[in-house]
């Protein structure tokens, strides 16, 4: 058999390729490579997908991080409680801003930041609370809500991993102040380069974000504030437009698999992925724990199959950030998954006899 990538962009674009082809020689024709209206039509299929009144496109999901941030006030000497068990970003653009990350540990199922440690994290100087729908499953969101409301603070989502992940029925991403999402390659919406976009139902904050994104300037040559250049360009905006009419169709064929791998390896020593009550977990990663991990992503290398260590170092012990005086010892949940987790391959052109090959090999190593 070929090699299993972890994730198939190869054949994502040979299913749609004429329709994104077409998309880029659209905007290739147009003239028209900044702005226009093919990022406006994303922003308001974005905004309807995910149920917030504005949604401003930047130029990744890290800046729309940071930028969400700002507009949320968000700055220098502020906490926001967060977790250690997700991509390097989000610790990053809250320290761009000044402010100080508090790490929270984890709930062992779920590897979502847990409430209840969250709400132990709060002092006077937290301002925000800022939750990762880690691998596309959704936060307590209601919790955190709660939370927020209680001490009076801002909730930004980390919904980088999770567009199209719903919780009670409602989409991530507008349950709070603001959400922000990737449109990294990778990701169950990816463009082909970066991409990101903010999503809230607070108008102030979306002016807010979409003044900064724009070198702080509403009109051409005047600047109101100090900003940044984030834009999301035209052709990445029509290629996304172009897979947004199949996520959740792709969101769907992810589930199924993620069924199948599950039946597959129940009786396996593998802990397997679990699902939030009232939840619809959108798998953009399948993540699973093993003890002897290592030696099982060794093996499976050896037959042609990628996997992903995600994550093998947490942020709380990241050297960028031993400024904070975190230590090993002090998030157990986080350090123990950190140590045992990994994906196997899963995306949208995964096939059953691909999954097949990868139960059997998976069964006959551990």
């Amino acid at each position: 058999m070929e090699k299993i990538p972890l994730i198939d962009l190869r054949a994502q674009y040979r299913e749609l390729k004429d329709e994104i082809d077409a998309a880029f020689l659209r905007v290739m024709a147009s003239g028209e490579y900044i702005a226009g209206p093919e990022v406006e039509g994303l922003e308001a299929e974005i905004a309807a997908l995910t149920g917030a009144a504005y949604a401003v496109s930047v130029a990744n999901g890290t800046d729309a991080l940071a930028l969400a941030l700002e507009a949320a006030g968000i700055g220098p000497g502020d906490e926001v409680v967060t977790t250690a068990f997700t991509f390097f970003a989000t610790a990053e653009a809250i320290v761009r801003r000044g402010a100080v990350p508090v790490f929270a540990d984890i709930d062992p199922a779920t590897y979502n930041m847990c409430p209840l440690d969250t709400e132990q994290r709060i002092t006077p100087r937290t301002k925000a609370i800022l939750p990762v729908h880690i691998f596309g499953q959704p936060a307590d969101m209601s919790a955190f809500s709660s939370l927020a409301e209680r001490h009076g603070l801002k909730l930004i989502e980390d919904a980088c991993q999770a567009i199209g992940a719903t919780l009670e029925g409602r989409p991530v991403g507008a349950m709070g102040d603001a959400g922000c999402i990737s449109f990294f390659p990778t990701k169950n919406l990816g463009g082909y380069g970066d991409g990101g976009i903010i999503v809230t139902n607070n108008e102030r904050i979306a002016n807010e974000a979409r003044l900064l994104a724009r070198h702080g300037s509403r009109k051409k040559y005047f600047h109101e504030t100090i900003g940044v250049n984030s834009r999301l360009d035209p052709l990445q905006a029509a290629i996304i437009r172009v897979k947004l009419k199949r996520l959740e169709e792709w969101n769907d064929r992810r589930r199924q698999a993620a069924e199948y791998y599950n039946n597959g390896l129940r009786h396996t020593p593998l802990r397997l992925p679990a699902v939030m009550d009232k939840a619809e977990h959108v798998y953009h990663l399948y993540a699973a724990q093993y003890e002897h991990r290592d030696e099982l992503m060794e093996r499976l290398k050896g037959d042609g199959i990628s996997s992903g260590h995600y994550y093998p170092c947490p942020l709380h012990l990241q050297q960028a950030l031993t400024f904070l005086g975190y230590k090993a010892g002090d998030l157990p949940v986080t350090e123990k998954t950190c140590a045992h987790s990994f994906a196997l391959p899963l995306s949208p052109h995964l096939t059953r006899e691909q999954q097949d090959y990868i139960i059997s090999k998976v069964i006959q190593y551990t």
